[in-house]
């Protein structure tokens, strides 16, 4: 039977069960529409500061602590009936001794730019679960008393002697995710907002607002006075732009100049195989490429099949910089557009493809990351799956009235590339290729 806990209480987590190794933390809200929340966690030694930059477990960086702390983004289970919005797998034999908190938060990702705070976030709650059991521990209901904060502490996992225990917090920070990290240790490097006006053909990108002092801040359990930190602080970047739902549209922000030019990641995990080797998720080729159509009318395809590799400085301003076939590379792969023709392209789809190894999506859990110099990235994650087809449209690109270009989360599947052709109205003319 799970226990229901309120602020400031502390409970037990391996005091009564000295076996248990590995637990979930999970976090579920109701939210107004275009209410972006992430969650944190702070990984803090005995002086109540982060030890490096990979201290911070959030987005851009979801596991840490020697793997004892991660961020499950398509590995997430429903417990007692009821799925999470955000799951952390928490291995506590991994955690380094020298880590004594766990501060785990919630952010409004942008929220003193957009205006928004945590009184557009209703029924937020935390609750542990034991991983192999699948039973809830206990929870802790948050409230609604947050009418100004754009962060929570919602609560921390502390060690009290050879113990793990947890501590409901639930203090409120303003300045989101940034304020936070400055009081745990951590610079925070990242742009101002532009003072230009935003588009309106869609939202424009724009660096996080400056952090603002924290309201308060959290109340630890049982920690030793905070002393400065012997290594120089961190300096990270916070903003980021993620597409999470289907037809979701954000258009690049042309500034003084042009576009310039904008890369396309494609990541996916790499997993370790019998043989001592990194690889992709059971043996996946897994193939960036994209379809355009320029201004002229002009249409065609971009992808390795075939070395159809395209070119960056002529027509038709799009190329693929090689073919990974084996995940080995952290870098993936990259389609380069020419920001700088952006009178000349009409529109681009970006599609992914597993040329070889068994369809599933699901193990590949692959990233297409835009990038444009100037702006934070803007992440679409293939978190949809459909492990009966071959092909992935990620993402569309297209011309905003010349002078910029509108990005829009796809992630539909398709048997093949002449499937996704005819979805899109392209009318090209396929046949059998290789690599």
């Amino acid at each position: 039977m799970s226990l229901s806990i309120i602020k400031g209480q502390k409970t037990d987590i391996t005091k009564n069960n000295p076996s248990l190794s590995r637990i979930i933390v999970g976090m579920g809200w109701s939210s107004s529409a275009g209410v972006d929340l992430d969650l944190s966690a702070f990984v803090l030694r005995s002086n109540g500061k982060v030890g490096t930059d990979q201290d911070l477990i959030y987005y851009s960086n979801p596991s840490g602590a020697n793997e004892g702390i991660k961020i499950l983004t398509t590995d997430k289970k429903s417990y007692g009936n009821q799925a999470d919005q955000e799951q952390v797998l928490v291995t506590l034999s991994n955690i380094p001794t020298e880590v004594v908190r766990v501060p785990i938060a919630l952010t409004i990702y942008e929220g003193d730019a957009r205006k928004q705070n945590f009184s557009l976030v209703k029924d937020a709650y935390i609750r542990v679960m034991d991983e192999v059991s699948g039973s809830e521990m206990f929870r802790y209901e948050l409230g609604n008393n947050f009418p100004v904060e754009t962060a929570i502490v919602v609560g921390e996992l502390y060690r009290y002697n050879t113990d793990w225990k947890f501590n409901a917090i639930g203090s409120g920070y303003s300045g989101g995710l940034s304020a936070l990290c400055n009081s745990f240790g951590i610079d925070v490097d990242e742009p101002q907002a532009p003072s230009s006006p935003a588009s309106t053909a869609g939202p424009a990108i724009t660096g996080q607002a400056p952090p603002k002092p924290p309201i308060a801040p959290p109340a630890a359990a049982q920690t030793a006075p905070v002393t400065p930190p012997s290594a120089p602080p961190s300096s990270i970047r916070l903003d980021k732009i993620e597409l999470r739902k289907k037809g979701e549209v954000i258009n690049l922000e042309k500034k003084a100049g042009s576009l310039g030019e904008i890369l396309v990641n494609l990541n996916w995990n790499r997993k370790k195989t019998g043989g001592g080797l990194f690889r992709a998720a059971s043996g996946i080729d897994l193939d960036l490429g994209c379809l355009y159509e320029l201004k002229d009318g002009t249409k065609g395809g971009v992808q390795a099949l075939g070395n159809a590799f395209g070119d960056l400085n002529r027509p038709p301003y799009v190329s693929l910089d090689g073919d990974d076939r084996t995940g080995a590379l952290a870098g993936g792969e990259n389609l380069r557009i020419n920001g700088s023709k952006v009178t000349e392209i009409e529109r681009v789809v970006i599609f992914a493809f597993i040329y070889e190894g068994a369809t599933n999506w699901t193990q590949a859990d692959g990233i297409v990351t835009i990038k444009q110099s100037g702006g934070p990235d803007i992440e679409v994650r293939m978190d949809e799956y459909n492990n009966s087809k071959g092909l992935c449209a990620v993402a569309m690109i297209k011309n905003v009235n010349n002078q910029t270009f509108s990005i829009e989360r796809l992630v539909q599947f398709f048997d093949d590339q002449q499937q996704l052709d005819k979805a899109y109205n392209w009318g090209l003319r396929w046949s059998k290729g290789r690599k």
